[in-house]
C-alpha cells in the first residue's frame, strides 16, 4: 500500500497557502480567494444591474441582453481568459497584470449566469407586486429597487452561492496564463520536487473542497440554504 509523505506538503506549505507575499506577491489559497471575491462582487454587481435592465426595457433591449447572455455562457472560461489577456493591453496600450486579467474574463463571464438568475427571480415574483407598486404612485425603477429587488435577493442567495463555488473552482484556470493561484503554485512546486504529485495534487483537492465546504456553512448560517 502506497504511503503519502506528507514531509513535501510541510515543506512547501507556505508557498502553496499565500506564495511569495513576504516580497508583495500573494499567490496560492490566498490568491485564489482574492480572485474569487473580486471576480465574484464585479460579477454580482454587473449581472443584477443587467438584469434590472433587462426586466425595465422589455422588448429588443431585453432579447439583446438574453443573447449576449447566451454567448458569453456558450464560450468556453479558458478562451474567454486567453481574450482578456491578449485583447486587454492592446485595447489600453499598455501591460494588464494577469492576476486582473483573469478576474476581469471570470466576472464577465459570470455575470451572464448572475444576469439570468436575477432576471428569472424577478420575473417569478407575482405581479401583484408590481400593480401594488403602480398604485402606490411608484415608478417602474422605484419598484425595482423599493419592492422586487428586496424581495427577490434572499430568495436568490443560494444560486448565487452555487455561481460563487462555481466561480471558485474556475479560478484553476489562471494557470494558463501562469498566474500563481493554488493550481498554478502546486504546479510549480510538483515540477521541483518531481516525486510526489499524488501528494501535492490532493492536498490542492482537500483545500478546493474546504473552501467551498465554507461558502455553503457560511449561507447555511445566514439562512441562505438548509443544511441537509
Amino acid at each position: 500500500m502506497m504511503a503519502f509523505n506528507l514531509d513535501v506538503i510541510q515543506n512547501n506549505l507556505t508557498y502553496l497557502l499565500w506564495g511569495r507575499l513576504a516580497e508583495g506577491q500573494p499567490g496560492g489559497v490566498l490568491l485564489t480567494v482574492i480572485m474569487a471575491i473580486s471576480a465574484g462582487a464585479l460579477a454580482w454587481l454587473a449581472g443584477v444591474a443587467l438584469a434590472c435592465l433587462a426586466w425595465r426595457y422589455p422588448g429588443r433591449p431585453r432579447r439583446f441582453l438574453l443573447l449576449w447572455a447566451e454567448f458569453v455562457r456558450g464560450i468556453p472560461l479558458i478562451f474567454v481568459i486567453f481574450w482578456m489577456f491578449f485583447l486587454l493591453p492592446t485595447v489600453f496600450g499598455g501591460s494588464i497584470p494577469g492576476t486582473l486579467t483573469v478576474i476581469l474574463a471570470l466576472a464577465w463571464f459570470t455575470s451572464a449566469a448572475v444576469m439570468h438568475t436575477t432576471l428569472a427571480g424577478l420575473n417569478a415574483m407575482a405581479a401583484g407586486q408590481t400593480e401594488a407598486g403602480i398604485s402606490s404612485g411608484f415608478g417602474e425603477w422605484q419598484i425595482l429597487r423599493h419592492i422586487l429587488l428586496p424581495q427577490a435577493m434572499p430568495r436568490l442567495l443560494p444560486s448565487y452561492l452555487g455561481l460563487m463555488v462555481a466561480l471558485l473552482k474556475d479560478t484553476s484556470l489562471a494557470f494558463i496564463v501562469n498566474v500563481p493561484e493554488l493550481t498554478t503554485v502546486a504546479g510549480q512546486v510538483n515540477n521541483r520536487e518531481q516525486i510526489y504529485p499524488v501528494e501535492i495534487f490532493v492536498f490542492v483537492g482537500v483545500i478546493y473542497y474546504l473552501l467551498c465546504l465554507a461558502l455553503t456553512t457560511l449561507a447555511a448560517r445566514f439562512g441562505a440554504v438548509r443544511p441537509v
